[in-house]
């Protein structure tokens, strides 16, 4: 990544304020953006890792690293977002089927909507329809509690139609 070119931007916007001043002005601005430059290298430096600190805790599987090349930063991935596989889907849903009967629906979403909860059940590293069953659980009051098992204090599922 090149932060080369934000330095000189912030450089230049430096500069035209300073234009506005005198010539004494304008000359302590741009010893000062001399000055500045490693402090501005080291602080976008400290703003990259926190940001790849952050998203390696948000994605499963991923470890994102900055080490510097040279005067510039460059990000290292290491692994890959888990990714429910086809398989691990299968087994999912026999064990489910295993420990409480399952209703299949048909359920017609706004396409829109549709992305969004892709996007949300990705980002858990879950299947569509894992992360739909425990949005609609959440929303009934079904979150199981330790020890009451998988339908929550009513004991009752939800099943049936929706539109």
């Amino acid at each position: 990544m090149d932060i080369t070119g934000l330095i000189d931007s912030l450089r230049q916007d430096l500069s035209r304020a300073a234009a506005l001043g005198d010539e004494e002005a304008r000359s302590a601005a741009e010893r000062l953006a001399l000055a500045l430059e490693p402090a501005l290298r080291l602080t976008l430096m400290e703003a990259l890792s926190q940001a790849a600190a952050e998203i390696s805790e948000a994605v499963p599987g991923v470890i994102i690293d900055v080490a510097l090349r040279g005067r510039e930063p460059a990000f290292l991935v290491q692994g890959s977002p888990a990714v429910e596989s086809p398989e691990t889907r299968f087994e999912s849903v026999a064990e489910a089927e295993e420990a409480e009967p399952v209703a299949r629906i048909t359920l017609r979403l706004p396409e829109a909507l549709k992305s969004r909860a892709e996007a949300l059940a990705a980002r858990r590293g879950q299947s569509l329809n894992t992360w739909l069953v425990a949005a609609a659980r959440a929303a009934a009051g079904q979150d199981p509690a330790p020890g009451q098992g998988r339908h929550g204090r009513s004991g009752r599922r939800v099943q049936g139609w929706a539109q």
